[in-house]
């Protein structure tokens, strides 16, 4: 194993990169625009009270805006959205085009057939190096759509295949 002077930031992504994630899109409306960006940090959190979070490069552009909205959506993308993600990761004023959207009453954006679907505010910010983990309280899910996630592993998305439903 290497020791502490061989963390060189290419070599610790690339190592971060071979455990898979999932991806989703946080996104609410903002100046009456949606805005939006693409996280692989998701991550459950607590039940009791109902958290998530996800971890935002203290470099983002978009963070300090969404930040501002009431409400936020979080959609946990399936695996065709490898364009949709991509799109979320490009020029701010065409990140939604063409992408079929369900708006709550609060400003949550969410992506319509997204695996899950979650409304939240902005419950805590932690900074956390050069990054800051949002702790996102969840006001009400949706997941009614079943199907594969897209998974973000070694820099490329991919999928898993679903696992059926089983009874309670």
């Amino acid at each position: 194993m290497k020791t502490n002077q061989d963390l060189d930031p290419v070599r610790l992504r690339q190592a971060f990169g071979d455990f898979p994630s999932g991806v989703v899109a946080v996104a609410a409306i903002v100046d009456g625009n949606p805005v939006g960006l693409a996280a692989s940090s998701f991550t459950s959190v607590s039940l009791e009270p109902p958290l998530v979070s996800v971890s935002i490069a203290n470099t983002s552009k978009t963070w300090p805006d969404l930040r501002r909205a009431d409400h936020l959506g979080v959609t946990v993308l399936a695996e065709h959205h490898g364009p949709v993600c991509r799109q979320l990761a490009g020029p701010v004023g065409r990140r939604f085009d063409d992408v079929p959207l369900l708006v709550t009453a609060e400003g949550a954006v969410t992506v319509s057939d997204g695996l899950a679907r979650f409304d939240c505010t902005v419950y805590r910010e932690v900074e956390a190096g050069d990054h800051t983990i949002v702790l996102l309280r969840l006001h009400a899910v949706d997941h009614g759509t079943f199907g594969a996630p897209l998974v973000f592993h070694r820099s490329g998305f991919g999928h898993l295949s679903p696992v059926p439903q089983k009874g309670l």
